[in-house]
């Protein structure tokens, strides 16, 4: 009755099982995994957000595939003050960046065709993958006193039905930028096989040092799609709105933006309201990206205060982004770990395998959690682990 590609697991793992009879017995669980801005205690400018939705011109059907022109224009300018310069003829507008790497795995590959993915990285590419027909290829991730790609697991992994690369910039959850000669080296392995690079960079604007990365959005040595939106950018995930910019070699960009255009003009998924308040949405970023910043540097020091008081756990280097990696001792499955620390502390931290970790003895917590919690939830789940450590 139902597509092979929707044959997936839909009965709750352990971890999700857990959380749902904690929450069926009344226990109130602190969360160190929170990913909503919206809901991390953090002061939102509401009568500028509300009020930018509230526009006569919504009333207009005006159905552009890329999107408006102005709010087009809107995105542009983002990253000319930010970034670097991009043309908004360069840009399609999305409901989400889940919905670009949709178009984009729609627009460069073939049934069972492969990207090469990050991994650890996000687990949302799977299904996205799933549900376009599209074999996922990892290629890893190294940890040595920072994280690094592992250039030539890439040449092993490549083959005659591979069509692109993703890379994650900054990584989530490693907070792991993209180097410099990585940059070039991917460069060179996309040319060399005639592949397009895909640049997720929702994390972006939040490098802990405050030193601005350079943005794929400018790459043109080979066709590069990058995918971005307010969800990060602005703290606003609720209001849906993302992009594609793509970069490249003339020929190549002018190609992909004419059946990209033809997509997007499918669905035409984009609403006015939206559309016409990105100016003022972008804006919101002048305000929401420090607040959120000020968190995570504070939580960040917190863990790192914690950390030193004992020998048993250690965090691992982290550049940008919202989250952090604890290293942990391995005494059980990650899962099997959260489980327990779930079920004696009522705390809610991630599993590595979540993140498709090669082993256990990973952790992973947001370092956006109101900064309250944040402090109460780590004292408690390094106790636990230090006594259980001490207990072996």
């Amino acid at each position: 009755m139902f597509s092979h590609r929707t044959d997936w697991k839909l009965t709750p793992n352990r971890f999700t099982q857990a959380q749902e009879e904690l929450r069926a017995a009344g226990r109130e669980i602190l969360d160190l995994t929170i990913s909503n801005p919206t809901r991390a205690e953090l002061h939102y400018d509401a009568e500028a957000i509300l009020q930018a939705l509230v526009n006569p011109k919504a009333l207009d059907y005006d159905p552009q595939p890329k999107g408006l022109l102005s709010a087009r224009e809107a995105v542009a300018a983002y990253y000319r003050r930010q970034h670097d310069d991009v043309d908004a003829e360069s840009i399609i507008l999305t409901t989400s960046t889940s919905e670009g790497y949709s178009y984009l795995f729609r627009l460069l590959c073939n049934v069972e065709d492969e990207i090469l993915v990050p991994k650890p990285s996000y687990p949302l590419f799977e299904f996205l993958a799933d549900l376009q027909d599209v074999k996922l290829v990892p290629y890893p991730l190294l940890y040595d006193h920072g994280w690094q790609i592992d250039c030539p697991s890439l040449y092993k992994a490549v083959n005659h039905r591979t069509r692109a690369v993703v890379v994650v910039h900054p990584n989530n959850p490693t907070g792991s930028f993209v180097a410099e000669e990585e940059r070039t080296a991917l460069n060179n392995f996309c040319r060399e096989y005639k592949l397009s690079l895909i640049a997720d960079e929702v994390f972006l604007d939040y490098a802990h040092d405050g030193a601005p990365r350079p943005t794929f959005a400018a790459n043109q040595d080979v066709l590069t799609f990058t995918l971005s939106g307010v969800s990060k950018i602005s703290g606003l995930p609720q209001m849906k709105l993302a992009w594609i910019v793509t970069s490249g070699p003339a020929e190549a960009v002018s190609a992909a933006l004419a059946r990209m255009e033809v997509i997007a003009d499918t669905y035409l998924s984009m609403n006015a309201p939206v559309q016409l308040a990105a100016p003022a949405l972008l804006e919101q970023r002048h305000s929401i990206q420090p607040l959120l910043l000020d968190r995570v540097r504070a939580n960040l020091n917190e863990l790192d205060r914690a950390l030193a008081k004992q020998k048993t756990c250690c965090r691992l280097d982290v550049e940008g982004g919202w989250y952090a990696v604890l290293r942990v001792p391995v005494t059980q499955s990650d899962e099997d770990l959260a489980i327990q620390i779930l079920r004696k502390l009522s705390v809610l931290v991630h599993p590595g395998h979540f993140y498709d970790f090669s082993g256990d003895g990973h952790l992973i917590v947001s370092l956006i959690t109101p900064t309250q919690d944040f402090h109460k939830g780590i004292a408690q789940v390094l106790g636990l682990l230090n006594q259980k450590e001490g207990n072996h």
